[in-house]
């Protein structure tokens, strides 16, 4: 960790300037990064990243500059640099630190060090094989383990002191399908924040197989149908529409400026009353669980929607001032290179009442998106546009036939409004979650929920 000598000295050397609120970030990362491509190691990487960033205030105007230059010249450069940068001169001295007492959500149990990359490799190498001989239509596979250390330190001028060490292990198979001309991908995955007692809870073989099953259900289905009708989002990773389509329009980046469709919305019904939403950064041991955020704010359980009315946005430090609102613990950011701004953590559909046999039952004909995959989204109008990677034509009542080329297109709101069912089988799913302030860990979710009425594009 910076000595409390120099992070001292750069807070009150930056708040000579005009700056009316000062604070430093501190970064020393560990990585390692094993990735496997033909049944061959591609890569195996283990490395480790030590910054500092500092970021002025001056109302709503900022200055961020970082450095991964430690000693103490080039950090005493970096602070005088910024204050030069936003001019003024005044004094300043730096109020007594006051440090957090956090207890941790989760208790590592196995350090990504205690394992060589070989230990680690055969991972890889096993689950390489059982995705191969899932069927003679799988013609590519890439796997990767990914484990981080991170160790940070925030503190800031008006007398914040947080440290955090964040611990996580990620692994995911990437599976290629050919058939009928085309080629299909399937991807499973799974992320937490532990150690590498991750693999006592997830098994890279079932991974495996269920990346290439999906490969391979889609290189033998039909093609989709098109128009409108009712469509079932799975549980899960299902639950990337409404982390996409809906979550990043509720974060304070966007809502501060106007540009989001439920700007200016709170207290208003925005979706069916079917719908409980929350993002949740404490949840012990998920892939979006911090104890504080990228500002030093201890996390928490927002509520974003209840019963169907907006309850809250999900707010940073900047952004709550042009709002006059406050901190809802929601800053994040990729690395020291970057300035945090308001992101989700582990955002959510909550369970519902509703039986997902019964949600079936009630569609004559229909849609069941089993997975979802990429897809974009514009966060100032909510229109999105989504692949499936997993779907299935439901006919009276019942899932039948294997599709492939389906798409779901609308807008946010018109899903939130148009959910009428929400069973109890809630599960999350991991990923990455690219922004403006870089790439961060974050899992979503729901229970299987439906829609009554949504676009699907396909080909007949």
């Amino acid at each position: 960790m910076l000595d409390e000598r120099i992070v001292r000295f750069l807070l009150e050397e930056a708040m000579r300037s005009k700056a009316d609120f000062v604070e430093v970030f501190y970064e020393n990362r560990r990585v390692t990064n094993i990735t496997m491509e033909d049944s061959k190691i591609h890569s195996a990487i283990r490395g480790r990243e030590r910054g500092v960033g500092l970021r002025l205030y001056d109302g709503l105007n900022t200055i961020y500059v970082y450095t991964s230059e430690l000693t103490e010249t080039g950090l005493r450069d970096l602070a005088r640099r910024a204050a030069l940068a936003l001019g003024g001169d005044k004094d300043f001295i730096q109020p007594p630190f006051m440090p957090q007492e956090l207890k941790p959500y989760y208790e590592v149990k196995v350090l990504p060090d205690a394992w060589s990359l070989s230990e680690k490799a055969q991972f890889l190498r096993e689950a390489d094989e059982v995705a191969r001989r899932h069927s003679e239509l799988v013609s590519q596979v890439t796997l990767f383990h990914l484990d981080t250390d991170q160790e940070v330190l925030i503190a800031n001028s008006d007398g914040l002191w947080a440290q955090d060490r964040r611990i996580r292990t990620r692994f995911g198979v990437h599976a290629i399908a050919q058939g009928q001309g085309e080629l299909h991908t399937g991807f499973a995955s799974n992320g937490a924040s532990m150690g590498l007692e991750f693999y006592e809870h997830y098994n890279p073989l079932e991974m495996a197989a269920e990346a290439s099953r999906i490969a391979v259900l889609g290189a033998r289905a039909q093609y989709a149908p098109s128009g409108r009708m009712p469509v079932i989002l799975d549980n899960g990773f299902g639950g990337v529409l409404f982390h996409e389509a809906c979550g990043h329009s509720l974060e304070a980046a966007f809502i501060s400026k106007g540009n989001s469709e439920f700007a200016g919305k709170l207290g208003e019904k925005i979706a069916s009353e079917k719908v409980y939403a929350y993002d949740d950064a404490t949840i012990p041991g998920e892939w979006g669980t911090t104890r504080i955020d990228d500002e030093g704010t201890p996390t928490r359980n927002n509520l974003l929607i209840e019963a169907g009315v907006l309850k809250s946005y999900l707010v940073d430090r900047l952004h709550a001032r042009r709002m006059g609102a406050e901190s809802t613990g929601s800053a994040r950011r990729e690395s020291y290179r970057y300035a945090p701004t308001s992101r989700m953590n582990n955002t959510f559909i909550a369970a519902g009442q509703d039986s997902f046999e019964d949600m079936i039952e009630g569609i004559e004909y229909g849609l069941y998106a089993k997975t979802l995959g990429g897809g974009s989204v514009n966060p100032v109008s909510g229109d999105f546009n989504f692949q499936v990677a997993e779907g299935y034509l439901i006919e009276e009542g019942k899932i039948t036939t294997p599709l492939r080329g389906a798409s779901l297109i609308g807008k946010g709101a018109e899903v939130l409004e148009k959910i009428d069912a929400v069973s109890s089988d809630l599960k999350l799913g991991q990923g990455m979650c690219g922004a403006g302030s870089g790439m961060v860990p974050a899992s979503l979710g729901q229970p299987q929920v439906r829609v009554s009425e949504l676009t699907v594009g396909g080909r007949q």
